[in-house]
């Protein structure tokens, strides 16, 4: 099985496995490019301009930093790709384990391509770029190959867990720890901080190093600090060594079992309870009991994992005559245009001190009614228009 959410570090590895396995040291014969004014133009290019530097070129080889990926060609600029939400890599010739599909006639070229590189010689292979939600980015970089991570965007990422193993040390992460007061997953997720971390990924680095997710980072021991860092090290190494396929990830892996939020009994193989919680806007499974608390956090969560509740405030009333009781009335959009029943008000629900009024208003309506039928449906206007605050306007309202 194959992660089949937001893609990080472990699913762009898998990728750029594939583009070296069929395109490097091959020359790319043509290149069909639909644009889109979002994964082309929202980085400065276009899709005639990608496809006009790619044709000819050769492709030498595939690389990545976190989230993104590019192929270093022959010569400058080079492709600097990110999947975002839904981006993926179609090859087809291969299966590249996105999802699996009924193969048929109708499968290539693929759905939502933003390009497809035909590359010369045997055996016959085309590469396609989809994105279905258009939140992936491709650009051109015009810079040697040795220096795209001097350029932006790459330069202003933090370093990579795998590749950048003799940058990311203990005493590198300690510093930025310290430095900043902002819950540790979310200085994990920040790809300025450390690149390729997303979601899934930060939830089981935490897991694995028995750290809450909403404790601010700069209040943890060198201990804890230490296990983190080893942590972040070896869940992505690991992730990027297996190609993200979940099925060969450690049984121990808290991802293996995070994914049944939403129901009150989510737990690990050995009971421990599973909570999902929102820190900085993501969802993030925890496990209380192993992942305790140890200095101050961004929120209040107990030791159970339960979120505890703020008190809330009351709903504001809306007048009605001016009195401060509760409107009796609720005009939706499927009675809009039809006759308003008033004697479906309940008077139970209603204070005894407004039973008069209502009363008051309702005879009224029933006896203008009898004088005057037409008069009687504007008067239905004014009344909806009193008890809602709201007048339908255009055109008369019709009993």
């Amino acid at each position: 099985m194959l992660l089949s959410h937001s893609l990080q570090i472990g699913e762009v590895a898998r990728i750029v496995h594939f583009l070296r396995k069929h395109l490097t040291n091959r020359t790319i014969a043509s290149v069909t490019a639909s644009h889109d004014e979002i994964v082309y133009g929202k980085v400065g290019t276009s899709a005639a301009e990608f496809q006009k530097h790619m044709t000819g070129k050769k492709v030498l080889d595939a690389r990545q930093q976190g989230k993104y990926f590019w192929l270093v060609m022959s010569s400058p600029p080079h492709p600097l790709m990110h999947f975002g939400m839904t981006g993926w890599m179609k090859f087809s010739n291969d299966d590249s384990g996105y999802y699996k599909e009924k193969k048929s006639e109708e499968d290539w070229p693929p759905r939502f391509m933003k390009f497809i590189l035909k590359m010369e010689g045997d055996p016959d292979c085309e590469v396609a770029f989809v994105d279905a939600r258009r939140l992936g980015r491709i650009r051109l970089v015009d810079v040697p190959a040795d220096e795209m991570r001097k350029a932006s965007p790459l330069k202003d990422n933090g370093p990579d867990p795998v590749i950048d193993k003799d940058i990311l040390t203990r005493a590198w992460l300690k510093d930025k720890m310290s430095r900043k007061k902002i819950p540790i997953k979310a200085l994990l997720l920040d790809q300025a901080n450390i690149s390729g971390v997303g979601n899934w990924v930060a939830d089981e680095i935490l897991y694995q190093a028995r750290i809450h997710p909403e404790q601010y980072s700069n209040t943890f021991s060198d201990e804890q600090m230490n296990r983190l860092h080893d942590k972040l090290i070896e869940v992505c190494t690991t992730a990027c060594d297996l190609l993200a396929e979940s099925s060969k990830f450690p049984e121990d892996w808290l991802m293996k079992y995070r994914w049944s939020k939403g129901k009150k009994d989510n737990r690990l193989p050995n009971g421990a309870k599973i909570t999902h919680i929102t820190v900085g806007g993501r969802t993030s499974a925890v496990v209380p009991s192993l992942q305790k608390k140890t200095g101050d956090v961004a929120a209040d969560v107990d030791d159970d994992g339960d979120v505890e509740e703020k008190p809330k405030k009351p709903k504001a009333k809306k007048a009605v005559n001016g009195s401060n009781e509760e409107t009796p009335v609720k005009v939706s959009a499927r009675s809009r245009g039809k006759k308003v029943d008033y004697k479906e008000e309940s008077e139970e629900e209603q204070p005894k001190t407004s039973q008069k009024r209502k009363s008051a208003t309702a005879n009224g309506i029933k006896d203008e009614a009898k004088e005057s039928p037409k008069k009687s449906k504007k008067v239905k206007v004014d009344e909806v228009a009193e008890t809602t605050g709201r007048r339908r306007s255009g055109r008369q309202w019709r009993g």
